[in-house]
Formats: structure tokens, sequence, C-alpha cells
């Protein structure tokens, strides 16, 4: 069993079919998830923007906010890691949501899994390039 980090990036797409989500639905087998209370927050206003946009009907947002609700996901207080996500967001240039998640993966000595390609892009050549991974190179070893 491998233990991830998780984002909304990548939650969403449990939830909403698009680009990825069948590689990122293989990390509900067979691993421990783990994120910050955030998420929840961060997924919800993802679903609210595609109800905006009219991708969604709220019948959908509300099942998605249920189905996530039932995901087995270790969740940490963002109390625990939020000085350590906001040296992360001053010394990266990051905000301190996308830090969160990166403080999680470093105090859970993971890797964060993200289908956010400016957050992944963005720590190109930095110290934490390693706690990040792209959402597709999980494919082989999600199931593991």
């Amino acid at each position: 069993m491998s233990r991830y980090v998780v984002d909304a990036s990548v939650v969403a797409k449990w939830f909403i079919p698009e680009d990825h989500s069948e590689i990122a639905l293989r990390l509900l087998n067979g691993n421990e998830l783990l994120a910050p209370d955030l998420l929840y927050a961060e997924f919800g206003n993802i679903l609210w923007k595609k109800r905006r946009r009219g991708e969604l009907h709220v019948e959908q947002l509300l099942k998605a906010v249920a189905g996530l609700c039932a995901v087995p996901i270790r969740v940490e207080a963002s109390s625990s890691i939020v000085v350590s996500a906001i040296g992360i967001a001053c010394d990266l240039d990051r905000s301190v949501y996308d830090s969160l998640y990166l403080a999680l993966a470093v105090a859970q000595n993971c890797e964060l899994v993200t289908a956010d390609r400016r957050l992944y892009n963005s720590l190109r050549g930095t110290v934490l390039h390693s706690r990040i991974v792209w959402v597709e190179a999980i494919a082989g070893e999600a199931s593991h």
C-alpha cells in the first residue's frame, strides 16, 4: 500500500469525468490517502464554479459532495501544518492553500498527487519537486 496526499484537482476527477479521471480513480484502490481539511472547501468551490458555468446541476454537485464524504481519506487539521505551509508559501511564492498540501506531504514523508498543472510546474527546480507527482505518473504505481 502506498500513501499519497491528494489535492482537490485530483479528487474532482473522481466525481467529474474529465482528462485523467480513470487514472485518478486508481488511487482509491489500496492506497492510504491523506489531505488537509481544506480539501472539502476547495472541492466544494470547484463544484460551485462548474455549476455557475452550467457544467453541473445542483443534484450532481450534492451527489459529488456526498460521495467525497464517503471516501476514506485521512484528514489532517490545517492547524497542525499551517506554520510549515506559510514557510513554504513564502519560500516558493505559492498560495498558502497549495502549500498546506505540500506541508502535509513533507510532514507525512509522502508525495502529493496533483492535476494542477500550474502548481506542478511551479515546483520544478525547487527542493519540494520530489514531493509532488503529476496525476498521470501514478498510473502504474497507484495500485501498489
